[in-house]
């Protein structure tokens, strides 16, 4: 059986990310799937790296405060032939876990990703912002950040993620597993039922002309993605204070109907 290894990039996460890792070990138990859990700590100023190994995570250390780098430097210590990155504020269900890992070992796909929904409802611009991406998703085969799979060998062959860019380096990955796969007779699957769940904080944390403005300067200026300053909705985290009780607050199972 291919080993798995399980990375989660994470910066400043000591408020999502024991919900993310209890989630993920129960699903993993639920689905009988066993991995190593890698969690790269991005230059973290608060208890990230010290929950992570309360978990008994493999914890990486990577200094450059970049989403594509922090899952580099996870799958260059991961030791799985098989491989899921997940964000720090995403829960994974038992059956999609196990819908990846049963694409993985079927050796016919090159890798994959899940459909995305919030943790509470989206309002606003960024629900609409929400249904065009799932749009997207689903016309042209392509995964959300939070929850992408693949064969280690595809991951190493296309050079992982691109560190060129702050945003948007699933899609370009995505874009490369998939032509290296095509070369060899491997297909991507995307997994639509049941979606993974992220944090709904950033609708919380910015207005919707904020984010519609972001919205505006990715999709009309790709080259922005190369500037970490315009790509503030990814880095930049308004004062939080009193914000948590609102948001990311899942006391049941969210995948239970």
């Amino acid at each position: 059986m291919s080993r798995l290894s399980i990375i989660v990039p994470a910066f400043n996460e000591e408020e999502l990310l024991p919900r993310t890792l209890n989630h993920l070990r129960a699903s993993l138990q639920s689905a009988g799937i066993e991995a190593d859990l890698i969690v790269t700590d991005n230059n973290s100023t608060d208890r990230t790296a010290a929950i992570a190994r309360e978990f008994g995570a493999e914890v990486v250390f990577e200094p450059v405060n970049q989403i594509a780098r922090a899952r580099n430097a996870g799958a260059a210590r991961a030791r799985g032939e098989h491989l899921i990155f997940l964000d720090a504020d995403t829960l994974v269900a038992p059956e999609t876990l196990r819908q990846a890992v049963d694409a993985l070992r079927t050796g016919e796909v090159s890798g994959g990703g899940a459909l995305v929904c919030g943790d509470t409802p989206f309002t606003g611009f960024a629900a609409w912002l929400v249904a065009f991406w799932t749009w997207i998703s689903r016309t042209r085969q392509l995964p959300a950040g939070s929850f992408v799979f693949c064969r280690r060998e595809a991951f190493e062959a296309v050079g992982g993620f691109d560190e060129s860019v702050y945003a948007g380096e699933e899609v370009w990955f995505a874009i490369r597993l998939k032509r290296w796969g095509k070369e060899r007779g491997l297909r991507f699957h995307l997994i639509e039922h049941p979606p993974v769940l992220t944090s709904s904080r950033k609708a919380a944390m910015f207005g919707s002309w904020q984010l519609f403005l972001q919205f505006l300067i990715v999709a009309f200026v790709p080259a922005a993605t190369r500037s970490r300053r315009l790509c503030w909705v990814w880095y930049h985290r308004p004062d939080r204070r009193g914000l948590w009780g609102s948001v990311g607050k899942v006391t049941s199972d969210p995948f239970r109907p």
